[in-house]
């Protein structure tokens, strides 16, 4: 009986080893796609900061109607929810999912028509297999951002904002703050409310325009050349495919800070269980040789 514990201890080790060699391996991807999304993200986040500047001193001295400007009564909306294709990323999907849960399920409370475009595979099949209605989803993007796959969404969210099909589109991601920490947001998308371009809190990386003497820089003056129109006609789809990107940019790096941190959690893990399997396996060993001894000698004194 003890020689058959000791072989399926042995089993278990190997098991647990062999469970520990791949995630830790999937830990090394992860930290490699980290850096790679991370250097991306910081080096886009200067020019987001100075669109959005730009953004800022503009539309507080505008007087055009836009139509992405345009606030309407809300009759139909679009959420924008951004997870991963793939999981063994801790709880980021799950803290994703349960603030978009929340928030698509107050909105249809309210009476207003919802649904929702799914960025990922996991909330693509969690708002399907519930019944959600769905706009579009996208589950081959693998937690690769691209200036192609930023336009890509943008342009179907302005798409539908403009034909009527939804009077207000918002995100879900999860902001990146660091390695260790990714904070869900529920934020407005469309239409671009010029009071909130104004504060820069909803666009990832950007900041607040403070002139020299503290005061804000939209109180300079400004002479358009060309016109306002034919300005925010180029500026305006800019700055929303700069927000989707960032969006993106922020999404995706915080999904592979939160699948490195899981994979590290449990290689840490395996070490600790391949430890205590270890101990187990030499006491039983140990317990075998005691026995077989005591044999030997209870053997020996009856002879």
């Amino acid at each position: 009986m003890a020689g058959a514990g000791v072989k399926l201890l042995n089993k278990r080790i190997r098991s647990v080893r062999n469970t520990q060699q791949i995630t830790k391996a999937m830990k090394m991807v992860a930290a490699a796609k980290l850096q790679r999304s991370q250097g991306r993200m910081l080096a886009a986040r200067p020019y987001s900061r100075k669109l959005t500047e730009l953004m800022q001193q503009l539309a507080g001295k505008a007087d055009i109607d836009h139509p992405l400007f345009e606030t309407r009564h809300v009759q139909n909306r679009l959420f924008v929810i951004i997870t991963s294709d793939k999981g063994l990323c801790g709880s980021y999907n799950t803290n994703i999912l349960k603030l978009a849960h929340k928030a698509v399920d107050a909105s249809i409370a309210a009476g207003t028509p919802t649904a929702v475009y799914a960025v990922g595979r996991k909330g693509a099949e969690y708002f399907r297999k519930r019944g959600y209605t769905m706009f579009h989803a996208h589950t081959d993007f693998a937690g690769d951002m691209s200036a192609d796959r930023g336009k890509l969404v943008g342009d179907k969210c302005v798409t539908a904002f403009l034909d009527g099909s939804f009077d207000e589109v918002r995100v879900i991601y999860a902001q990146f703050v660091s390695t260790m920490t990714q904070r869900p947001v529920d934020a407005p998308l469309l239409p671009i409310a010029p009071e909130a371009a104004s504060s820069g809190a909803t666009v990832p990386g950007a900041a607040t325009v403070k002139g020299a003497a503290g005061g804000s820089k939209s109180e300079q003056d400004y002479i358009w050349e060309p016109s306002q129109a034919e300005l925010f006609a180029v500026l305006l789809p800019l700055y929303l495919r700069n927000r989707v990107f960032m969006t993106l940019s922020e999404a995706f790096t915080s999904e592979h800070a939160a699948r490195m941190t899981s994979m590290n959690a449990a290689t840490e893990n395996a070490g600790e269980m391949i430890g205590a399997l270890t101990l187990q396996r030499n006491r039983e060993r140990q317990a075998a040789i005691t026995s077989e001894l005591l044999d030997i000698v209870g053997g020996a004194n009856a002879i």
